[in-house]
């Protein structure tokens, strides 16, 4: 479009001077001839008083040469009063041209070699005088060369300009549409922070916030959805723990191993449905300033809810560093089904009566999430964050943690997997809060979660 624009006005503008210049360098041209020829006719006329008073030879010369000048005038004279005719100066015209001028007693212009020639009649009482004035064809052309000059580089100068007003011209309405196009190929390849600047001319701008405000309602949507997502997974997973550990205590008859199995093929197909719910929604991100939530509120909350469940097991339970409120930049729903899948793998996955616990550490560029147990560990938890896989104990798919990971890589943070204090799991939620690359963990940072964990009465 933009390259395009450049080639009309081009185009036109090349039209436009071509439309002037040429005429106007015809009319320089026939001014310049009519300039020498003036001055021809005005040399001329310096040469007829004298005529008119007498036709003497050496007389007239006088007079020719003080009018002339390089042998550029000339003057026939008729024979009159029994004098042969006469020429003084230098002659180029032809004789027939000559005798036609004296016979109509008009001025007559004809072509000489060097120039042209300006054939003056005059009218005396013995007969008619013609005097003959050169004009050579530079004296034609004087100028003419270089006020072309002057016109081309003025038309060039016209052209250049128009092709550089014409490219300013179509950035400024190619780049809004380039970013367009841009913006709703990032959008539809799933990116959905992706927004237009409002700028550039008003069809465009106009057509900048149509696509923003479609944007925000796209994610709107989304929003909506992963948030019912969440809260369908929060109701189908938390009762399934309490069936399952309500099924286990059962006893060892057939009708209990007969429920055992249906709770786990129910949990089965949970995950598989939570699982490819998730893989047919592209994840949304809190973005924007004020989004996000507190984390301390949303561990309280959970906590509050699985202390429950961890008070019929005999369980340890500690929480730590939700006094204050910390910020984080991730959508509340995110993280509650986070704490959820973490905190579900600890009842899932270690014996009755093993404590855990939950730490909140907020530093100046990121916010820390630990859960640990005091469980048998995990024997590999390389394998253990490979989605799908899980850590290879039974029942477990990786879908937790894979939902753990997800939460914090779209902050720029990351999930690591390690050895708790308590002597089992530990996975470590990175969130970085200004969306660089995550920095190393300091030693000082660990080592006063860890004092804090202590200092809490958990061992």
């Amino acid at each position: 479009m933009r390259w395009a624009l450049v080639r009309v006005c081009l185009a036109v503008t090349t039209m436009v001077v071509v439309a002037f210049a040429v005429p106007l360098g015809l009319v320089i041209k026939e001014m310049a001839r009519d300039r020498a020829f003036s001055n021809a006719e005005r040399e001329a006329a310096v040469v007829v008083p004298a005529l008119s008073i007498t036709t003497d030879r050496d007389q007239l010369e006088r007079v020719v040469a003080s009018a002339g000048s390089d042998d550029g005038m000339a003057v026939h004279i008729p024979a009159s009063g029994g004098k042969a005719a006469f020429d003084l100066g230098r002659q180029r015209s032809a004789d027939e041209d000559i005798a036609a001028v004296r016979k109509l007693g008009r001025a007559s212009t004809t072509s000489v070699p060097g120039g042209s020639s300006l054939l003056q009649p005059v009218a005396l009482s013995f007969g008619t005088v013609v005097v003959e004035v050169f004009v050579p064809e530079s004296e034609v052309s004087n100028g003419v060369y270089t006020a072309w000059a002057v016109l081309a580089a003025v038309g060039v100068a016209l052209i250049v300009g128009s092709v550089a007003v014409a490219d300013r011209l179509g950035v400024r309405m190619v780049q809004p549409a380039q970013r367009l196009v841009e913006g709703a190929h990032e959008l539809g390849e799933g990116k959905l922070g992706a927004r237009v600047p409002e700028e550039g001319p008003t069809e465009l701008r106009l057509a900048a916030v149509a696509f923003n405000s479609m944007a925000d309602q796209v994610v709107q949507l989304l929003a909506n959805e992963r948030e019912l997502a969440a809260d369908l997974s929060h109701r189908l997973r938390t009762p399934l723990t309490v069936l399952r550990l309500n099924a286990a205590s059962l006893g060892d008859t057939s009708a209990a191993e007969q429920t055992r199995a249906a709770v786990a093929q129910l949990e089965r197909e949970v995950d598989t449905i939570i699982r490819t719910a998730r893989e047919a929604k592209p994840q949304t991100a809190a973005a924007g300033p004020g989004a996000g939530c507190d984390a301390a509120e949303v561990v309280r909350e959970r906590m509050a809810f699985w202390s429950a469940l961890a008070e019929d097991e005999g369980r340890k339970v500690r929480v730590a560093g939700v006094e204050r409120p910390v910020r984080i930049p991730v959508a509340r729903a995110d993280l509650a089904a986070a704490l959820d899948a973490l905190l579900g793998n600890v009842f899932r996955h270690t014996p009755e009566g093993t404590a855990f616990a939950v730490d909140v550490h907020n530093g100046d560029d990121a916010v820390i999430v630990l859960v640990s147990d005091a469980g048998p560990g995990i024997p590999d938890p390389a394998a253990a964050m490979a989605r799908g896989r899980g850590s290879g104990s039974d029942g477990s798919t990786g879908l937790g943690l894979d939902i753990v990971r997800r939460l914090a890589e779209s902050t720029g943070g990351d999930v690591r997997i390690g050895s708790s204090v308590l002597g089992g799991t530990e996975v470590r939620i990175w969130i970085q809060l200004d969306g660089r690359e995550r920095a190393p963990l300091r030693r000082g940072h660990r080592g006063s979660v860890r004092r804090r964990r202590r200092g809490a009465g958990v061992r």
